[in-house]
């Protein structure tokens, strides 16, 4: 939060956790606020960041989605008024003739928590057709999967081209839904998430266009711990692909795990619980490799020093031993973060690894078994 001139400016999801807008409030006498950015082009723009200037006379404001990013400059002397600095032409002129998803926004309910779930379609979207799945899982402690942030990543190449609906949602224990959401993980992670993403799993299979056969799911980090915990309780994904995932907390950064977890001498039975591999004996079913080729895609790169490549070895070991079968994909002296190459080589990677998927365990469609009959 900034003052300038008797006035504080700051950032809030005031008008709903998806959108970011920038207000100004009096610090003296009544509590009178304004929203700055609240009428700015609102189809376009409605999540906001903000750089204040060195001598506080302008703002540089970031509009960073739901449509293409652009750059405006406000001055405190006329917020009325403002300028576009940059608005990302290439960016338009590259998307302008290209097939964009769309997407909506739906309210769940998981016990008694009213959690978003958003989900995007393929332009030309028919509820008469079967679609594939993609869950894509984040769900770490404050993280937010569901916002009006402009996002173009390797899955919208998938709900484009491949006939897939994409779903993410924000669950217990994700930022900007008030305390009570958040510290629903406390001292419990990987219960109640998981829990959440099920529910949210449950409802889609109940809409007539979802190809129950064609599920599939990635998650990255505490996304893909949370992966491997899906795989645990559910059947009803046929592929799944686990970048860097946790494998347990006692391996993971201290600062974190004490922080949900407590000390590990006097809560290691809470420790225990929330460990993938006690219970990986129910991802044998799902990891099985059958003609079609593998289903369980573990990714990870061996200079991690945000998740230790020990956690994929540990996985890797436990894989073995129940004969659960895998492909593996390094990235030698590769971080949490890829390189532009290497993020370019996953993203063709996992693109392909889905594609393949849902090819093969695709459901015909009832004219289609018809056509197959009279032959």
């Amino acid at each position: 939060m900034y003052c300038i001139r008797a006035r504080g400016y700051f950032i809030s999801t005031q008008d709903s956790p998806q959108k970011r807008h920038v207000y100004s409030a009096s610090t003296i006498g009544l509590f009178s606020q304004r929203c700055l950015t609240c009428e700015m082009n609102q189809e376009a723009c409605t999540f906001f960041d903000a750089d204040i200037s060195p001598n506080k006379q302008h703002v540089i404001l970031q509009c960073k989605g739901p449509g293409a990013p652009s750059v405006m400059l406000q001055s405190f002397n006329d917020v009325n008024t403002y300028f576009i600095l940059d608005n990302n032409m290439p960016l338009r002129a590259a998307l302008e003739n290209k097939k964009i998803s769309k997407s909506d926004v739906r309210v769940i309910l998981s016990e008694d928590f009213e959690l978003p779930l958003k989900l995007t379609y393929p332009l030309d979207f028919s509820e008469s057709l079967l679609y594939g799945l993609l869950l894509i899982v984040d769900g770490g402690p404050g993280s937010q999967s569901v916002s009006d942030e402009y996002e173009l990543g390797w899955d919208s190449v998938l709900v484009s081209c491949d006939e897939v609906i994409v779903a993410r949602l924000d669950g217990r224990g994700t930022g900007f839904q008030g305390l009570r959401v958040l510290q629903q993980v406390h001292q419990r992670l990987g219960t109640v998430e998981v829990q959440d993403q099920i529910a949210a799993l449950e409802y889609l299979l109940t809409l007539p266009y979802i190809d129950r056969a064609r599920i599939g799911i990635y998650g990255k980090g505490y996304g893909a711990y949370l992966t491997l915990m899906l795989l645990r309780s559910t059947a009803l994904i046929k592929c799944a692909a686990a970048n860097s995932p946790v494998i347990d907390w006692k391996l993971y950064a201290s600062a974190f795990s004490e922080r949900y977890f407590g000390l590990t001498s006097k809560n290691d039975n809470r420790y225990q619980v929330s460990r993938v591999l006690p219970n990986m004996k129910g991802l044998q079913g799902n990891m099985m490799k059958g003609p079609q080729g593998p289903d369980f895609l573990l990714i990870h790169g061996t200079a991690d020093a945000n998740v230790h490549f020990q956690h994929s070895a540990e996985l890797i070991k436990h894989l073995i031993k129940i004969g659960a079968n895998y492909t593996m994909q390094l990235y030698p002296d590769e971080g949490h973060f890829l390189s532009l190459q290497s993020q370019q080589h996953l993203s063709e990677s996992l693109v392909g690894y889905f594609r393949t998927c849902f090819r093969d365990f695709s459901t015909p469609l009832p004219e289609e078994i018809g056509k197959e009959d009279d032959d």
